[in-house]
């Protein structure tokens, strides 16, 4: 089996994950509630975590990351806590449902909303930000990448215009943490969503938001929260402000051990090798009649995702083949992303993504390549 749907979910993990978290279905207690050892393990253990995610994307202060679980949910959070009726938001045609579907719940309850196009090759044109200004404009709310095409935004320069006017930027990170080099305080960014279960090579379940310092976000939850339990309102002091209720502390310790595996080898050559097979795919497939990619493979950063289709075949057919053939793992549709594929005019037959992992090998790729050549010689 060739597993090439990495941004869906890391299947390829370090080994020290699944031991990690086996270790702590053992040992671990509920965290903060308790003075005994699997309990105060359990907080030892999560503080770790945070602090290892403040390294890698650039939190001076490790209580700012605070745990959720999955992007989905730190971005519902984010938004939902920062946005209010009347506010002006502006976003694009590049994103995931996750911002867009919390967003326009927003507009509903009376958000003005912008989103800016994407050209044919699922670009966001940066400079249309200005021209979106209000008066009411709050906040920007991006991916840092598109989880179709790969396409990878220059965060400073939509920090530079959010800083320029006073706005929030909340960004969404799924495809880029522990992808991309991120430096959250550096970059200007107010909330950073992140998931644990693609880039950073964590079990699902696990992923979270840091907030930068000066910024409250009113809680999604309330509930329990381990202390100050005679007060009628949920604590506001971050981590906690945001984490109601008992913290998937296993899949913690597995995403903690991923942790170690990125820092240790860095996100830098993370990236050269995922980008080295992610273009000596593009490479492969670019030649073959009848492929069209979609994106702008010839970015010079993106991240490692490639989506094509094979003449007029439908793009699930395609990912059945590949499975069915080569015994190939890819992701077919329209990804939980619609205003992109309406910018790339695949809204009807969807594409289908390849996604790679630093574990994949060029062995890998070629067979890759040569399964796409089968499918379209067939067509």
């Amino acid at each position: 089996m060739i597993y090439l749907d990495s941004a869906a979910t890391a299947l390829h993990r370090p080994p020290a994950v699944e031991e990690a978290m086996a270790r702590a279905l053992r040992t671990l207690g509920n965290a903060g509630r308790g003075a005994h050892g699997p309990a105060l393990a359990a907080s030892r253990l999560i503080y770790g975590v945070r602090e290892k995610i403040a390294a890698l994307l650039g939190v001076s202060d490790p209580a700012r990351v605070a745990f959720t679980a999955n992007a989905t949910q730190a971005l519902n959070t984010a938004i939902g806590g920062l946005i209010r009726p009347g506010d002006h938001v502006i976003t694009t045609a590049c994103e995931h449902n996750s911002v867009l579907r919390p967003l326009y719940r927003k507009e509903d309850q009376g958000t003005e909303l912008t989103i800016l196009p994407a050209d044919s090759l699922g670009r966001m044109d940066l400079d249309a930000l200005e021209d979106s200004l209000r008066p009411n404009t709050r906040a920007v709310v991006a991916g840092h990448a598109s989880n179709v095409t790969g396409n990878a935004v220059d965060l400073q320069k939509v920090s530079d215009f959010t800083q320029a006017h006073g706005l929030l930027l909340i960004v969404d990170a799924a495809q880029t943490a522990g992808e991309l080099p991120i430096d959250m305080e550096a970059l200007g960014v107010d909330v950073l969503c992140f998931t644990g279960h693609k880039g950073l090579m964590g079990p699902q379940g696990t992923g979270g938001l840091c907030v930068r310092e000066g910024l409250d976000i009113p809680p999604l939850l309330t509930g329990g929260s381990g202390f100050r339990s005679f007060d009628r309102a949920h604590p506001a002091e971050l981590p906690e402000a945001l984490e109601a209720g008992t913290l998937n502390a296993h899949g913690l310790a597995g995403l903690g051990a991923a942790l170690d595996y990125v820092l240790e080898r860095g996100v830098e050559d993370i990236h050269r090798a995922e980008d080295a097979l992610a273009r000596r795919f593009i490479a492969g497939v670019r030649s073959i009649p009848g492929v069209t990619l979609y994106g702008d493979t010839d970015a010079p950063v993106r991240a490692p995702i490639v989506t094509l289709n094979i003449g007029d075949l439908d793009a699930g057919k395609v990912s059945q083949s590949l499975w069915d053939e080569a015994e190939i793992c890819v992701r077919a549709g329209a990804h939980c992303a619609p205003l992109m594929h309406k910018a790339l005019g695949t809204e009807e037959r969807g594409a289908v993504r390849f996604s790679f992992s630093c574990f994949n090998t060029r062995e890998e790729i070629d067979r890759a390549v040569r399964a796409v050549a089968d499918i379209a010689g067939e067509d």
